[in-house]
């Protein structure tokens, strides 16, 4: 990070000397929330809940970003290797069937140490890596021994709509070619969770997981991208068909949206014609969220808690630390 190369960006920053990168952030690792989350798939969530780890910034620019508070605004603060480690040997301890790191592409270096350490230091959960699917391979290859489970949004795969939404015109390429090499990395696995209510489920200790968010109006979008993972990744991964959007309109420097967003929720219709395309392509490996209306859900990283109590259980907060 001399000279920054690390996603597909290639910005150049010199992120070791203080300068921060086109992800707004310089070589230290900072961190906005950690918590144990109860909203995720089934087999991410288990019964005992998934670590979350919000790392603050991000290497897209997504004009509906929900969590534009870490990603644009830089909410968070500064952890070293020694406090990365404990924060995930307290979410192992309070019960979490794994430690998933939310949008650390632009950290890799920090956070492949910082995992490595922990296992040293008795972390044995699953550890996932939840991503925009902007990857190097380059750091990827830093991921290999210290990631489980990959957790990849695969956006779009038309450089238009790439360009339009998520401020990335070659996001379809280089997120296609990283998730490939995700599931080259990781096969399919899975084994009893941890926690105790309920019934016994089974959570994901391997693999590739692969998410799509449906955008109103952009249905052509997504049945390319079911084309996608019906020839290159049925049977190898799973599918998780999104289908919250909800029209966040992220604030640029001076509070305003930078640009239009899609203005509407999922109609009825669409979600219709997406439960045809799953059956046209034969995709039955993986889950389909029910149409979502509402801003409930979406997380307030000021708040000790960022979601409500239904979905997490707050374990360490950039302002407080540990709760």
């Amino acid at each position: 990070m001399n000279h920054c190369l690390l996603c597909p960006r290639r910005c150049g920053a010199g992120r070791n000397s203080g300068s921060r990168g086109f992800c707004g952030e310089t070589a230290e690792l900072r961190v906005a929330a950690a918590s144990i989350h109860y909203g995720e798939e089934p087999p991410v969530t288990g019964t005992g809940g998934s670590g979350t780890v919000f790392i603050t910034g991000c290497n897209l620019g997504c004009v509906f970003c929900q969590n534009y508070q870490i990603s644009r605004q830089g909410m968070g603060r500064a952890v070293g290797a020694p406090e990365f480690v404990e924060i995930c040997l307290v979410l192992q301890a309070r019960g979490a069937e794994n430690i998933n790191i939310v949008t650390g592409s632009h950290a890799v270096p920090a956070l492949a140490a910082g995992i490595a350490w922990a296992r040293k230091q008795g972390l044995f959960i699953p550890v996932l890596w939840n991503s925009s699917g902007y990857e190097g391979e380059e750091s990827l290859a830093l991921l290999k021994d210290t990631v489980d489970v990959y957790l990849p949004d695969l956006k779009t795969l038309d450089s238009g709509l790439a360009s339009r939404f998520f401020n990335a015109p070659d996001y379809p390429e280089y997120a296609a070619a990283a998730i490939l090499k995700m599931i080259e990395y990781r096969k399919p696995g899975f084994g009893p969770g941890r926690g105790t209510a309920g019934a016994p489920v089974e959570v994901m200790r391997s693999g590739v997981m692969i998410r799509h968010l449906v955008i109103p109006g952009c249905l052509e979008a997504t049945r390319e991208v079911l084309r996608w993972f019906a020839g290159k990744a049925q049977g190898r991964a799973l599918l998780s068909l999104m289908t919250q959007y909800t029209p966040v309109k992220t604030p640029g420097p001076a509070g305003k949206a930078v640009l239009p967003v899609p203005g509407r929720y999922v109609s009825d219709e669409e979600y219709d014609t997406l439960m045809e395309w799953l059956e046209e392509f034969g995709i039955d490996d993986g889950f389909c969220q029910e149409p979502v209306t509402g801003s409930e859900w979406l997380p307030d990283f000021n708040r000790q808690n960022p979601f409500s109590s239904d979905l997490s259980v707050p374990v360490w907060h950039w302002r407080e630390g540990f709760v």
